[in-house]
């Protein structure tokens, strides 16, 4: 009972902190012009108001906030485990997300060059390693190799953070996509913490999820409410994912003492699948085309499927699904008793047709005009839900902060009349 208050107050207290302070961020960014433009390689029509990130580190704070508070009051062994709590479970990934958090800002605001904040990402995760002791210095068993030496364990650890922060910041293309993700992966490794007895990474990982969800909603049904998340909102949840890896891949992490039988390294690549099998295609693809592999273009996936018509929320959904259906192989493979390789190449092997299979397909049928292609077409047409009477109306209630007196008379007003002209006919 006590495990599970200790995740739902935080995560509740986050969720309200982010819907309290979402629209007076929101003012500030439209007052201010703090927004992302539109351009050639950008999917959005007009300027979006881009600090969503502020309000979801505000929610995340808050609630981890009111997990310390909790953790001090309620915990039996208070100088023990509440120590253990604020100190080596949480101080270094909060640290982070901080300067995750002011990087990401100057970045949105400013721009930084692609030099300064790669810097700024390795001095992170390389401080992260030195203030934890924890680090990816382990296969725990796979290919026979366990723990192994800091002298390659470090660089692997920066060099595979720096990957993930980048490939959560490169799927930020649609609305919801890699908020969603995000949502999605932390969600997967909250169970998993909670599961192996890491009750402080869990109330991080559900504080998290609730932090995103106010965001979420907003940016994808919202229309003067959407806020983009930026730089800032995606480095934070890049920190975040790098330090849920770190933690579970570790050598002395609960989890090796705890799973015998499970590719951990096949676990936690599938929950990252789609972020990593889609920017190691797009650099990959850059790379062979003689271009850097950080130079921006529209060859991500989300960019295939819009380019078929697909809206920006299947595409999102559709996404998230690719990304859970390799952890459903893998969850499979682990039922079935399959080995520890076995495990680890099914995830490859579903992740690189399920992510590049799906690019390929969508990038031919987009220049095909087969009736396949116009099935699809036709599909992506119907399943565009900003035209649906539902979504509308939910629209203009998430949007009603935003509107004055007049304005919400005048949406209100047009909403009945269309809804009553629908009944009729």
């Amino acid at each position: 009972m006590y495990t599970l208050i200790s995740i739902l107050v935080p995560a509740l207290s986050a969720l309200l902190a982010v819907r309290w302070i979402y629209f007076k961020i929101l003012k500030l960014a439209k007052e201010k012009g703090l927004v992302d433009n539109p351009d050639a390689r950008k999917l959005q029509k007009f300027p979006v108001p881009v600090l969503g990130g502020l309000a979801v580190f505000f929610g995340v704070t808050f609630g981890m906030l009111t997990g310390c508070a909790l953790y001090y009051t309620f915990n039996e062994d208070i100088i023990g485990q509440a120590t253990e709590f604020t100190s080596t479970r949480l101080i270094q990934v909060m640290l982070a997300m901080s300067v995750m958090l002011y990087t990401g800002s100057l970045d949105d605001i400013l721009g930084l060059s692609p030099r300064t904040r790669f810097v700024i990402e390795i001095l992170v995760i390389f401080g992260i390693v030195l203030s934890s002791g924890a680090c990816m210095d382990s296969l725990h068993g796979l290919w026979g190799v366990h723990d192994f030496s800091w002298w390659m364990a470090v660089p692997l650890t920066v060099f595979a953070g720096v990957g993930i922060i980048n490939a959560v910041n490169m799927v930020d293309g649609v609305n919801g996509l890699s908020s969603g993700l995000c949502m999605t992966c932390s969600a997967l490794f909250g169970v998993v913490f909670l599961y192996i007895g890491d009750i402080a990474n869990a109330i991080l990982a559900f504080t998290m999820v609730a932090s995103l969800l106010p965001f979420f909603v907003h940016n994808v049904f919202g229309d003067k409410s959407r806020m983009f998340i930026g730089d800032a909102g995606t480095m934070i949840m890049g920190i975040l994912m790098t330090w849920f890896v770190i933690c579970i891949i570790s050598s002395g992490g609960y989890a090796s003492l705890i799973f015998d039988d499970v590719c951990i390294v096949a676990m936690v690549l599938a929950f990252m699948s789609v972020p990593v099998a889609d920017t190691l295609r797009v650099m990959t693809m850059r790379v062979f085309k003689g271009r850097s592999p950080f130079s921006p273009d529209k060859t991500h996936l989300h960019h295939a499927f819009v380019a078929m018509g697909v809206s920006h929320s299947i595409t999102a959904l559709s996404i998230i699904l690719i990304n859970l259906a390799v952890v459903g192989t893998w969850y499979v493979a682990v039922k079935t008793g399959a080995s520890l390789e076995c495990q680890l190449y099914s995830v490859i092997i579903v992740a690189a047709i399920l992510v590049w299979g799906s690019y390929i397909f969508l990038e031919h049928e987009s220049r095909s005009s087969s009736r396949k292609a116009q099935w699809l077409r036709n599909f992506s047409i119907r399943t565009h839900l900003g035209r649906k009477e539902w979504w509308q109306r939910f629209t203009y209630f998430l949007d009603a902060p935003e509107f004055d007196e007049h304005e919400r008379k005048n949406l209100r007003n047009k909403l009945e009349r269309k809804f009553l002209n629908s009944r009729e006919g």
